[in-house]
């Protein structure tokens, strides 16, 4: 599984991406319950935010969501952190 984020926004509106590829991690199962949590928590379509504040474009093997900040759920929240994290 491929998941990418990308964060956008913010007060210096300074974008940032990042992309983890799952396939052969110890961890991936954890990882995939994680997105698709993430991803049946978000929008199909960009949802407006608040005042520099992140908004964040998710995507999962080639399927792209969309949520923000401070409306985010604690599993897209996670994903994110992690995919910021760890992600290249």
């Amino acid at each position: 599984m491929r998941i990418q984020v990308r964060r956008t926004g913010g007060f210096a509106g300074i974008e940032r991406f990042a992309e983890v590829d799952t396939a052969g991690r110890g961890d991936a199962g954890e990882w995939h319950a994680l997105a698709e949590q993430a991803v049946a928590d978000s929008r199909q379509t960009p949802p407006i935010g608040v005042p520099d504040g992140f908004s964040y474009q998710i995507t999962v093997d080639g399927k792209t969501v969309y949520c923000s900040d401070p409306r985010l759920s604690e599993a897209q929240r996670k994903l994110i952190s992690q995919v910021l994290k760890e992600g290249s």
